[in-house]
């Protein structure tokens, strides 16, 4: 007997892909402000914490690559609960690793069940919401970085120090499992995609492949990630010991800047739907340079000052994702959308892995515990931005959605 669901309107449903979306993207963020525990505790240096950071972003992106021609011949529905699943289980096996080479094999399990659930809840998202009203309601379930650094992350920080940094895994899993049963529960059947035949499914992978508007779509994700990601994995070392942050006070930078974001990205949303997508990234862009360029090329600065240039940074660099999501999603018709949305989270994790380890190697560590050369990861997280922009300027709107599932 087929279960009966109770109906769930769009932005209930948006709700929900949220929260899910909170327990994989708290479960990357824990990883950036505890850099300074693991460091101690398990006796690594910045290069092998960003290979920790980057191996979560390489599964995610190869284990991408590998679905995305299969992402549009399921129900999307099952594929979300199959993936999170294992996301669940690999988050588990993180709390249960006492080691670097356990714990780096854990975030691979993470990462290539954690990746593909992230392209599975934008394709939905893309399904089940208009064009006319997808930049907002991708800022909606965006919201989910905003809280899962407001809340999330100073939580697992004081956690981690309160008890051992294993804590917050253990943490995750548990919203993990609260989360995958409401999915069970709510989430209706996504199946539209599924009315064109096996033959042509296959055939639309193939299209996508050769679709140069596609190309410019992934080629755009991967420059914005490059510009963004290169600055995350080691920006808590060098706050605190570059910029003098008290590594108490660690949290504070993740809670402003994610409260902030909460009310940000759903108004950057709505303003890149009325005022159009590309225009209100460009804004974001160089607004984020000019905050980039003053963290990275900065001396030593009073708490305050520090955390008000990283709320900045907050709104400005992770509010460019808001735009560029919604232009990425209507790059493809939906008949290509799930594949499409697999290889932009393919893209976007590689170009989070390259943007990881380039960190590393660019960066140094003083015999004071300063990191040294950090200013030239801010040049390079502004050129990159710039080169998303152009890429984005190419990119043209091919989209045309089937009837939505859920009430709007």
């Amino acid at each position: 007997m087929a279960t009966t669901r109770p109906p769930i309107s769009e932005k209930a449903l948006l709700i929900l892909l949220a929260t899910v979306q909170f327990a994989h993207i708290m479960d990357f963020m824990v990883m950036m402000p505890l850099g300074p525990q693991l460091m101690r505790e398990l006796d690594i240096g910045p290069e092998r914490f960003s290979g920790m950071v980057a191996a979560y972003t390489f599964a995610a992106g190869i284990v991408g690559l590998l679905a995305a021609p299969f992402m549009d011949r399921f129900d999307r529905r099952k594929l979300l609960l199959f993936c999170f699943a294992g996301f669940i289980l690999g988050t588990l096996a993180c709390a249960l690793a006492h080691t670097a080479a356990a714990l780096t094999q854990a975030r691979i399990i993470c990462g290539a069940f954690g990746g593909v659930s992230g392209a599975l809840i934008m394709a939905i998202v893309s399904d089940v919401v208009p064009p006319q009203r997808r930049a907002a309601g991708m800022g909606i379930v965006m919201t989910a970085f905003s809280a899962a650094a407001a809340l999330g992350v100073p939580l697992g920080l004081y956690l981690a120090q309160k008890f051992t940094w294993e804590t917050p895994f253990f943490v995750i899993v548990g919203i993990g499992v609260v989360t995958w049963l409401s999915l069970w529960y709510y989430l209706p059947p996504i199946r539209d995609h599924l009315k064109v035949s096996t033959t042509l499914r296959g055939e639309a992978f193939w299209a996508l492949l050769r679709n140069a508007n596609a190309g410019w779509a992934l080629m755009f994700i991967f420059m914005l990630v490059l510009g963004h990601m290169i600055m995350i994995p080691l920006l808590s070392p060098y706050l605190v010991h570059n910029l003098g942050l008290p590594e108490e006070h660690l949290s504070l930078v993740y809670l402003i800047g994610g409260c902030l974001t909460i009310f940000t990205s759903p108004w950057v949303g709505r303003l890149a739907d009325r005022l159009g997508r590309i225009q209100v990234l460009g804004i974001m862009i160089i607004v984020a340079a000019g905050v980039v360029l003053t963290i990275t090329h900065a001396s030593r600065l009073p708490t305050v000052a520090i955390l008000s240039l990283s709320g900045l940074f907050f709104i400005f660099a992770s509010g460019r994702f808001v735009p560029a999501q919604a232009i990425g999603s209507l790059a493809v018709p939906q008949s290509q959308r799930g594949a499409f949305m697999s290889l932009n989270a393919c893209v976007r994790d590689l170009g989070a892995g390259v943007a990881a380890s380039l960190a590393g190697f660019m960066v140094t560590t003083a015999p004071t515990g300063e990191l040294v050369h950090f200013n030239r990861i801010g040049y390079v997280a502004v050129a990159a931005s710039a080169l998303s922009y152009w890429l984005g300027t190419r990119v043209r709107t091919q989209d045309v959605t089937l009837p939505s599932p859920v009430a709007s």
